[in-house]
């Protein structure tokens, strides 16, 4: 409409000029009907905007506002559906790498043990899981997430059939499970050449199904009820206690029974002299016991990582923190161990690098790189000088299981308060110190009557002709190196 108004004044003007002649009186007569024809254009054109504003707003997208808010609450439900399946996929991505830990083990236990024994050790780390699989399907996954009783043990959960195939607590049970399977085999290590396989397998169903259930319910009881298991925050998680991936839950659970298991078991044949004077016994394969521990690292970033539970940008600190102090605990463990004994030691190197991950497993999500650095190194001293105490008590640990996981544990579960980036806090840190040393405690004395019954039923020990000869000839009646010779006898 702007246009056509240029455009008829225009003509006006035009004709305004081509009419020099026109007397004064006919010029004032052309003004006036000039505006006439402005006024009525302006009029025009206002009524004109007023219809164009008119037909904007009916086809504007306000006017279609109802619909687009339907539309939007569609994308966020896609979203979430998507961040779901990315937790279940994380979860059984990290299960997986928690899972390749069983490998870790059994190549650590190989390669600090004798040949002779090659064969007792592959078998127990491969057994213990697949028990660990089945008791914790039908009875320890039901105690440790079904409904509580009192906050002390689960009632239900038994029995899983109920739930959908697509159900995304079948990754979380998977996650668990490997778990499970972790703090059982811990115990093999300590134990290791001068224990029987019935008796060991005993134990194994009974801390996959039991022991480590009972533990993991009053730190972990409610983490169940996000997938439709109980949801009831067990006693010691109602009082605040944090174990993020489980430095007590798991490997000190597991380092108590190592202990109450060694102390069972005694020492192996020609550990100690008559007078206590320790003996070494040295491993058949430190280059394999080196790789055991490389696999363990990796495990550890599904380990701690996947304790988170969901796919988001939380993972990235926590495998920062758990790569800063294995690093940190391996050069500490050297370093000083060197100091006592004049020279660097491959051993205590490897179990550090164990030591500043144990340590790392229960403070990785709530404390930086630095403290994690810090950790590391109090871990790597730690492990060294509970190593050393170990053996000037007379104490046989063939893998070092019980610095690690137990001494360790209680150093990282403490470490929760004593690093926290919120600030300190010392009713927590009294807290922390109740649930490790409860939860551990509890363990060494169910674990320890549990060997004792064992010995008592079956048998534990091997004779000293067996452990001479090598459990693989006693046990299995194999060699695992027929090509040369791995017993003590011709």
């Amino acid at each position: 409409m702007n246009l056509i108004r240029i455009c008829s004044l225009a003509s006006i003007v035009f004709l305004t000029i081509s009419l020099p002649s026109a007397s004064a009186q006919d010029s004032s007569k052309i003004e006036a009907k000039l505006d006439t024809i402005i006024q009525k254009l302006d009029t025009n054109q206002g009524t004109l905007n007023e219809v164009a504003k008119a037909v904007k707003k009916e086809g504007s997208p306000a006017a279609e506002s109802t619909p687009a808010e339907p539309a939007s609450a569609a994308v966020k439900a896609d979203i979430d559906t998507v961040q779901v399946n990315l937790n279940v996929v994380w979860m059984v991505v990290a299960g997986a790498l928690v899972f390749m830990m069983q490998a870790g083990f059994a190549m650590v236990e190989l390669g600090f043990a004798r040949a002779k024994n090659s064969i007792n050790i592959i078998m127990k780390n491969f057994l213990d899981f697949c028990i660990s699989a089945l008791v914790f399907m039908f009875l320890g996954f039901g105690l440790m997430f079904g409904t509580s009783a009192s906050g002390w043990i689960g009632t239900d959960g038994f029995w899983l059939a109920n739930h959908a195939a697509n159900d995304s607590m079948w990754a979380f049970w998977f996650f668990q499970v490997v778990f499970a399977g972790t703090a059982c085999t811990i115990v093999s290590g300590a134990m290791a050449e001068r224990t029987k396989f019935v008796g060991y397998l005993v134990y194994a169903g009974l801390l996959a199904g039991v022991v480590y259930p009972l533990g993991g319910h009053w730190a972990w009881g409610s983490f169940g009820g996000g997938f439709g298991i109980g949801g009831e925050k067990g006693w010691l998680e109602a009082m605040g206690f944090v174990d993020f991936a489980g430095s007590t839950v798991v490997h000190g659970c597991g380092g108590a029974c190592a202990l109450a298991g060694i102390l069972v078991v005694g020492a192996r044949h020609g550990r100690f002299a008559k007078d206590g004077t320790p003996r070494l016994i040295a491993g058949h394969n430190i280059p394999l016991a080196a790789l055991g521990v490389f696999i363990l690292w990796f495990g550890w970033f599904g380990f701690n990582a996947g304790s988170t539970l969901i796919g988001d940008g939380s993972i990235g600190r926590i495998v920062v923190n758990t790569t800063i102090a294995p690093a940190a605990g391996a050069l500490a463990a050297m370093i000083s161990m060197w100091f006592v004994q004049g020279r660097p030691d491959v051993g205590i190197t490897l179990n550090g690098a164990l030591g500043g991950l144990v340590g790392i497993t229960a403070c990785c999500a709530n404390i930086s790189p630095a403290s994690a650095l810090v950790v590391g190194l109090i871990a790597g001293i730690i492990t060294t000088v509970a190593t050393i105490a170990l053996e000037r008590m007379q104490i046989d640990d063939a893998v070092g299981a019980v610095p690690v996981h137990l001494v360790n544990g209680w150093w990282g579960t403490l470490s929760v308060a004593l690093f926290d980036q919120g600030g300190f806090d010392a009713q927590k840190l009294g807290v922390q110190a109740l649930g490790t040393f409860s939860i551990t405690l509890t363990s060494f004395i169910i674990c320890f009557v549990i060997f004792k019954t064992v010995d008592l039923l079956v048998g534990l020990r091997a004779t000293d002709n067996e452990q001479i000869d090598g459990l693989d000839f006693s046990e299995h009646a194999a060699n695992a190196y027929p090509d040369f010779q791995t017993t003590e006898q011709a």
